[in-house]
């Protein structure tokens, strides 16, 4: 009897660690839910990405500060929109916030190289990462990140989509949006970005600290020209 009494005790708080945890997880949720739902209209002013970045930059320099502006959809060249699409997520405007043929491509290239080389995340994934997320690979994070893309085409167009990946995106060392980037990189603002530049940042996209001090790689050119031939089949929301 005093077995039996005892797995009934420990049943009955299996039941309540897992009505716990349920309840936890939900709650994250809903938290996650309505800050996509509050930016659904109102501008990021901040990203966690951002302020894992800043952490980083003021362990060497307490002074620092980032530089970023938003600006709004018309205020940014369609050029640097569709030269993001072409580079980062060709059927950006045709899926619902997942790429399968691009993460089955991105699959192979990994198997056949035996090491991850690719990743097949959409631009909305990205999205969802830089805001809220860290960059460290997980499949705890991985099923984060695809809870909160579910969220974001949920409850956003594809242009607002857009308008705000192209707002925060890492463009430099301390350097976040197109905005910031453009005047980073070209002294001039992001409506004002010609073909070549708007494909020279979004070959820059991958790896943008790497390449803020590497501006001039044999690789970057050849990336550039890349992404500057494939700017005229990409589709805009």
């Amino acid at each position: 009897m005093k077995i039996r009494a005892f797995l009934l005790r420990a049943v009955q708080w299996m039941k309540r660690g897992l009505c716990l945890v349920i309840g936890l997880f939900l709650l994250v949720q809903i938290w996650f839910f309505g800050w996509v739902l509050w930016w659904k209209w109102t501008p990021p002013t901040e990203t966690h990405f951002m302020r894992l970045r800043l952490t980083e930059l003021r362990q060497q320099h307490p002074e620092a500060i980032l530089r970023y502006q938003w600006v709004d959809y018309v205020q940014i060249s369609p050029h640097l929109k569709r030269a993001i699409i072409a580079a980062e997520d060709a059927r950006f405007v045709e899926h619902g916030g997942f790429d399968w043929a691009g993460i089955q491509t991105a699959i192979e290239k990994n198997r056949k190289k035996g090491r991850f080389v690719a990743g097949g995340s959409t631009l909305t994934q990205q999205l969802a990462k830089n805001l809220f997320l860290n960059p460290r690979r997980s499949l705890l994070r991985k099923g984060q990140e695809a809870l909160i893309t579910l969220m974001i085409e949920a409850l956003w167009d594809k242009k607002r989509i857009l308008e705000v990946y192209l707002n925060v995106i890492e463009w430099g060392n301390g350097v976040f949006g197109a905005e910031a980037a453009a005047r980073h990189y070209y002294q001039i603002g992001a409506a004002r970005l010609s073909p070549r530049q708007a494909a020279r940042l979004a070959a820059m996209a991958p790896n943008p600290r790497y390449y803020d001090s590497r501006r001039k790689t044999a690789f970057l050119v050849y990336r550039t020209t890349i992404i500057q031939s494939r700017m005229a089949a990409a589709r805009l929301p």
